[in-house]
Order: C-alpha cells, then structure tokens, then sequence
C-alpha cells in the first residue's frame, strides 16, 4: 500500500519490444531474422499488467507496431486494463537512420495501426533508443503532422548512442508537439540519468529512490520511468558473437528486475502520461 504524499505523480512507460528487436542487437540479427526468433513479449506483458494490477497502478506502454501487428490480444489487454497506448514507431528504427519521409511512413503506419486494433487515439510516441537530438530536430514537425500530440524522445544526457544533454529537463513544447523528456536529475552541474532502463538495474535501488524522490522534492518535477517487457525476463535467449560492453548493459541484474519493480511501484505514486502531462499542459 502506497503512503500518501504531497510529491506529484510520476509516469510510469513501458517500451514494448521484444529482446531480439534490441538495437545494440541490430547488428548480430537481421531484421529478416525477426519472425522465426522465438517471441516471449506476450508472456512478459502478462506478467507487467499483473505487476501493475497488483500495485493498482496505470502506465503507459510505447509499442511497437510490428509487435501489435502479431499480437494484437497484447494491445487490446494493455487498453482494456487501463493503461495508454502509445507508438513506439513501426519497425524500431532509430529516427537517426532515417530520412523525414521514411520516418512519417513508419510513424504513421504505427499510430494507424495500433488505433485500429485498440479502437483508442494514440496521443503519444517515443523514438527507439531515444533516437531524435540535435541533428534531426526534423523530427518534431513530423511528429506534429501524423497528428501525435506529445513525444518522449529526447534523453538530456550524454551517452555513447543517444543523447542531447543541453535540452530542458522538463516538459516543453516544441511548436504544437509536447516533448517530455526521460527524467536526468541536475548535480554535480551535470545530468545524471534517473529514468530507469540499465541504469536502474545497474545502481543500487536506493539511489535510483533517492534520485526520483530529490527530482520530485527539490525539483517539484513529475519523473518519467521506463523499461523494457525483456528486462523483466531471465529466461530469454541469449545472443552469441555480441561484445562485452554490450552483453553487460542488456543482461546486467535481469534476475532482480522484477523485484526492483515491486520495490518502486510501491514507493511512488504513478499513472499513465498522457493524463499527467496532456492534462496540464
């Protein structure tokens, strides 16, 4: 049972992949590769709106249209318990890779495509691997013109793959579009990620607790959490030929993932983005 408090709610996102669509994995499996791969997502999302049930939680789910086009029970399960639906784009392509009009192909198939098996608008959109940053900016516009309302595209940190660390830390508008970044906490003169995925099950749980709870308390910021269904799940294939760094950071304290979660879902407040942020704005 959540102790009431005075902090504001937080986000809680689910981004909705299977662990072989990974993009650190794109170079060891072939696209073409992805629909004979053995398929655990629908397992693993079971477990989460358990998960979520129990704690008498909402979130929102970032999903990806290749997965909703096969799986269109998960879609409907994600809706029917409450929680937003949301596009995490069509084929997980980093929006980096792609030119502005294969990037509105892709988006727009996927909001298409996850409305008409949901029969629910979808207002909102994250990029794979928080792929959009200070040289396609683009971006947003196309966002704004495949009719989304807001994005959680943009990580304010520095990092070997993604990143744009100068951009505001809170929610702010970009023409129309909403953007609301995953939550960095300011110390050191310095973004520090506080939003979840490997940095979670990296750190110590206390300090990812700390670190939300000072973005709520000093900052009097929302958070924005995220994670993957794969993260919760120990007994996925493991991929061979991929390298070390890459091996630590997809694998690193899966088997206490899940625990973790319970943890969090109980020391917070959460709900869904589109009634925290949309709301608001």
């Amino acid at each position: 049972m959540k102790t009431p408090t005075a902090t504001p709610s937080n986000a809680l996102t689910i981004d909705v992949e299977d662990y072989f669509q990974v993009s650190a994995f794109a170079p060891h499996i072939p696209r073409s590769d992805w629909p004979i791969r053995e398929c655990r997502v629908e397992r693993n999302i079971d477990c989460i709106l358990a998960m979520l049930d129990e704690h008498q939680t909402k979130a929102t789910f970032f999903t990806l249209g290749w997965v909703a086009e096969r799986y269109p029970a998960v879609v409907r399960s994600i809706v029917k318990n409450g929680h937003e639906l949301a596009s995490h784009g069509y084929g997980h392509e980093r929006v980096s890779d792609q030119t502005p009009d294969s990037f509105f192909a892709d988006i727009n198939v996927a909001k298409l495509l996850l409305e008409d098996i949901s029969g629910e608008e979808v207002k909102g959109y994250r990029a794979p691997s928080f792929s959009i940053g200070e040289k396609n900016l683009w971006a947003f516009e196309t966002l704004e013109k495949a009719g989304y309302h807001y994005s959680s595209s943009i990580y304010p940190i520095h990092h070997d793959h993604y990143g744009m660390p100068n951009a505001p830390r809170h929610a702010h508008r970009i023409g129309n579009l909403l953007e609301i970044p995953a939550t960095t906490l300011r110390f050191f003169n310095r973004n520090w990620p506080a939003s979840g995925g490997g940095y979670f099950r990296l750190m110590p749980y206390e300090l990812s607790r700390w670190m939300i709870r000072r973005v709520n308390e000093v900052d009097q910021l929302s958070a924005v959490f995220y994670f993957h269904p794969w993260e919760i799940d120990c007994g996925q294939p493991r991929i061979p030929g991929i390298g070390a760094k890459t091996r630590f950071r997809h694998y690193v304290n899966i088997n206490r993932m899940e625990s973790r979660l319970h943890r969090l879902l109980a020391d917070f407040s959460w709900g869904r983005m589109d009634q925290l942020f949309l709301i608001q704005a």
